[in-house]
């Protein structure tokens, strides 16, 4: 599908690891935009609080593998070693059937190859931490994932922060509460050029 087939437009939002992105995401969700969420396939482990359909689709490595070898993924990517995210094309087709304006939540490389497909279509969001130590920090309170972890989240942070000036937007997450209001003015413009 490319720009000119899309009736519906499209939000991309992406960060690294930490910066905010899901949380604006659930924000902008409930700011009555007519945002419907791109629920994206990973072969990861659920965490706690996370539901089947709702954050992702779980999927073991094998049928992700299955999903690439049959063209059923707009986008995807290896985002750490061994863990694969992506955007199942039928879940866009689903949204966009119900005339949503779609929302994904992908990481900074699935962010720009959706822009790529979608261009104008599309408005891309970089969320961008104030520094790598308050990112650091925000990891470590999540409680979630080892100093290990942390530490690969950290190194692939600083080589994504590389790619923000690909993107439509940057906005910097300092303050939650400015940046949710930032993302949603944003948003709002966009939707208005409809």
């Amino acid at each position: 599908m490319n720009s000119t087939e899309t009736e519906g437009m499209l939000v991309i939002v992406s960060a690294p690891s930490g910066a905010g992105k899901t949380t604006i995401v659930k924000h902008l969700l409930m700011s009555g935009l007519n945002l419907g969420f791109s629920v994206s396939v990973t072969n990861r482990a659920k965490r706690i609080n996370e539901m089947e359909g709702r954050d992702y689709y779980f999927v073991n490595t094998d049928a992700f593998n299955q999903h690439i070898s049959r063209n059923e993924l707009l986008e995807w990517q290896e985002v750490y070693p061994g863990s694969f995210y992506g955007t199942l094309k039928n879940e866009v087709d689903r949204l966009l059937a119900l005339k949503k304006n779609i929302i994904f939540d992908v990481d900074v490389v699935g962010g720009i190859n959706i822009k790529k497909t979608y261009k104008d279509c599309a408005l891309a969001i970089f969320i961008r931490p104030p520094s790598l130590e308050v990112l650091a920090q925000r990891l470590r309170n999540r409680n979630t994932d080892s100093e290990e972890i942390i530490a690969l989240r950290l190194s692939k942070a600083s080589w994504e922060m590389e790619f923000a000036k690909k993107f439509d937007v940057i906005i910097i997450n300092d303050d939650l509460e400015k940046a949710k209001a930032e993302a949603k003015a944003r948003v709002e413009d966009f939707l208005l050029k409809k």
